[in-house]
């Protein structure tokens, strides 16, 4: 004859296992999200202070030894990034332009960098792919971060550098 507590206990321990299976996959979805959500919230912040490094850099005339202002600049910005744009194959999605302060249109050509002018830099297109796709979809997020100030002047016979 079986004892009626022993399988009592059989069951409850079977149940145990259900009862984890049903809380766990709901909580470890839910700190995927956390954790998914939080980094982009850091790849943005992050992305967002480097172009205002690089555009602190960039008004005040600034260059690397050996490079000239724009390449500086998106050094600086990639410096700045914390590693998310350190792979060659995002030099690209740093973007560098000048615009005349009067009429908003961008200026290009070699003296477009010149004293007074408004310098914007921004990253533009990076992709972040998610940890794990909430909605079953496969499209990644994208930052797109800019900041924008106007040059300072030069010294009386400081040369424009190149860009």
């Amino acid at each position: 004859m079986t004892n009626p507590t022993s399988v009592r206990r059989k069951r409850q321990r079977g149940s145990y296992y259900v009862e984890l299976a049903l809380t766990f996959l709901p909580m470890f979805a839910l700190m995927l999200a956390i954790v998914d959500f939080s980094m982009a919230i850091f790849i943005r912040s992050s992305f967002q202070f480097a172009v205002r490094e690089g555009v602190r850099y960039a008004v005040t005339y600034q260059t690397l030894p050996g490079m000239c202002q724009d390449a500086s600049i998106k050094q600086i910005v990639k410096d700045n990034a914390v590693g998310f744009l350190s792979n060659p194959i995002h030099d690209d999605k740093i973007k560098v332009r000048f615009y005349n302060p009067i009429t908003l249109v961008e200026v290009n050509g070699v003296n477009s960098n010149q004293p007074g002018n408004l310098v914007e830099i921004g990253v533009e297109g990076y992709q972040w792919s998610w940890i794990a796709p909430l909605w079953r979809t496969a499209s990644p997020f994208v930052v797109n971060v800019y900041s924008m100030d106007k040059t300072e002047g030069l010294g009386p016979g400081v040369a424009t550098p190149c860009r």
